[in-house]
């Protein structure tokens, strides 16, 4: 059930005669997912190219020991043609194209061209982000720093620093007496959501200086080209040449893939920033149904920590459907192993079988509607999940809901799962395929379509660091009570946008965590509905942004939608009220005060 720190997803690595490419692998070994190697031999100007056969086979026999060394850690490929050539980058680039590499990774040599690859070849003409590498030392990184300015590097040496996790990271942010920092102030606000990250600012005089004297305190320096750059004029900068010639430290230097232009430098640097925080909360905080199969592993969990669970089942006219959630829940995780401590069915007043259905399994029924009847009668499903804090015990609660066709235990042991695994987390969010039926056929990737043309483009636009979540609009999720009885729930298809703001908001993106619960099959809505989802909830992110700069957005009038329809006489207008109203915290109602109290 371990996570892994988000690693480069695949790195290519040059490899030549004698030692060329021996630094660049056992750097790559502590970053990347994949390694690629590919074999490079050079033959002199004038040579006939057969003479690089002799070459060739030494290069290959390398890649034979390398095949012998220990299986551990990330997967080492060796391409199968050695490139022999007078000028190779040609033919390196081809591979490139192919392999698609994140990072392309070769080693430093002040005096002659790392396997006939000139500076002006890594600076200009690679289509991928390129990495050079000077070793002083071996590749046992305790401490390592990050050197930022916040320009077009910044985003790409912060992401591949945090790749190698080692036990100390330093981000060291340098700013020049008087300048503008305006193009790091994206970075920054990751940087300062990252715990593992040392953030610290430097104001100098002389940046060169500044930073060798902090890299001789490190193992491993990390940092962009420090210069723009000129096709004049082929330069890592002063600051990275310096560093490779004089510190004692291994250096890596760092140029993306994108165009270095002054547009870029002075108006885009930090706009990516983002995709570092994003990417690693989806390595570490991505999780499978299938790592918690194992429901005897999770009583472990559960005891060891003394936590009680409850299931709360929403529901509204699911005769069809609730009797085989209920039962299928109840055999494997209440009865087989006592996993849940209760499960109660939260209804909206269904007028056909669904209670009835319910009492006859033994589980507790429980209509909404009579629930806290002081504070008024609303319609929806997030006044039942809001009043569901008041009946249920748990200290952490689980949400299904009741009209999955394919229901299966892992539903729900799937999202309770990573809040026994860590303390840390307090809401999990299910997400999975949604196949949907359109005529006769079933389109297996069909589903989701307010989450994706409403709900996923205003995250990203007002909430980017909740952007790696597949599917903020789920049924499936699970909190902490502790985190949950403080929120705000909203009563209509806002409550899981809202409900996810508002854990963001209080906890941070660390407490929130998402399980693949591989497909669901439900009732699939209309389009007219899907249209009502859509606008109650662009009204929750609207009241979201509302409160958090305590300024009104939207009047009442905003909170009614005019329907188009079309009959016998044309279209005409319906006008319905679609309002999300807002239920306060349950930990603030004095009935839930009460009864915390016995």
């Amino acid at each position: 059930m371990n996570k892994a720190t988000r690693k480069i997803k695949s790195i290519l690595i040059p490899f030549g005669t004698g030692k060329m490419g021996d630094a660049a692998l056992a750097l790559a070994k502590l970053m990347a997912d994949e390694i690629i190697i590919v074999g490079v031999a050079v033959v002199e100007k004038g040579e006939s190219l057969s003479a690089g056969a002799e070459i060739a086979r030494a290069v290959r026999k390398r890649f034979l020991s390398i095949g012998n060394q220990s299986t551990s850690g990330p997967s080492v490929r060796a391409k199968a043609k050695v490139i022999v050539s007078e000028t190779p980058w040609t033919d390196l680039q081809k591979v490139i194209t192919a392999e698609d590499p994140e990072l392309f990774l070769v080693e430093w040599d002040q005096d002659h061209p790392c396997c006939g690859i000139s500076l002006a070849d890594l600076l200009f003409s690679a289509s991928c982000n390129v990495g050079i590498v000077r070793a002083n030392q071996p590749f046992e990184p305790e401490r390592v720093l990050a050197a930022v300015r916040g320009g077009p590097h910044a985003e790409l040496t912060t992401r591949v620093a945090l790749s190698i996790d080692a036990p100390q990271l330093d981000v060291l942010h340098l700013s020049l007496s008087g300048s503008n920092d305006a193009p790091f102030k994206g970075l920054k606000h990751i940087l300062n959501q990252l715990p593992e990250v040392n953030f610290r600012s430097i104001t100098t005089e002389d940046y060169v200086q500044s930073i060798c004297e902090e890299s001789n305190r490190y193992d491993l320096t990390v940092l962009g080209v420090t210069a723009r750059q000129s096709r004049n004029h082929a330069s890592l900068g002063p600051v990275a040449e310096k560093l490779m010639t004089d510190t004692q430290s291994n250096v890596i230097v760092l140029k993306t893939k994108r165009d270095i232009t002054e547009t870029v430098f002075d108006e885009s640097a930090g706009v990516q920033a983002i995709s570092i925080l994003v990417d690693k909360w989806f390595a570490e905080n991505t999780f499978h149904a299938d790592e918690f199969a194992d429901i005897s592993q999770l009583m472990r969990l559960k005891e060891r920590a003394g936590t009680t669970i409850s299931l709360a089942l929403p529901a509204l006219n699911e005769e069809s459907s609730v009797g085989k959630v209920i039962d299928t829940i109840k055999k494997e995780l209440m009865d087989k192993y006592p996993l849940l401590d209760e499960i109660v069915l939260i209804d909206s007043n269904s007028t056909d079988h669904t209670r009835e259905i319910a009492e006859t399994l033994g589980v507790p029924v429980y209509i909404h509607q009579e629930i806290l009847p002081e504070m008024g009668v609303r319609a929806g499903k997030g006044e039942a999940l809001w009043k569901s804090l008041l009946v249920t015990k748990g200290d952490i609660i689980a949400w299904v809901d009741t009209d999955i066709v394919n229901i299966n235990p892992g539903f729900v042991y799937g999202i309770v799962g990573p809040l026994l695994l860590n303390s840390a987390i307090h809401f999990v969010k299910g997400f999975y395929r949604r196949p949907i039926k359109v005529g006769r056929k079933i389109e297996k990737e069909g589903g989701g379509r307010v989450t994706e043309l409403t709900a996923r483009p205003l995250i990203n636009l007002f909430y980017p660091e909740l952007s790696g979540i597949i599917q903020p609009l789920s049924g499936e999720y699970a909190g902490r009570r502790e985190s949950l009885e403080k929120a705000v729930f909203f009563s209509g298809y806002g409550v899981e946008t809202g409900l996810l703001i508002d854990v963001f908001e209080q906890k941070g993106l660390q407490a929130i965590a998402q399980v693949n619960l591989q497909e669901r099959i439900h009732k699939n809505q209309s389009l007219e509905a899907l249209s009502k989802m859509s606008f109650a909830i662009i009204q929750t992110v609207l009241r979201k942004l509302e409160t958090r700069y305590d300024r009104a957005f939207i009047e009442d009038v905003n909170k009614t939608m005019k329907m188009i329809h079309s009959g016998k006489n044309g279209y005409y207008l319906d006008v319905e009220e679609i309002a999300e109203f807002e239920r306060p915290p349950m930990i603030t109602v004095k009935a839930y005060q009460e009864r915390n109290k016995k």
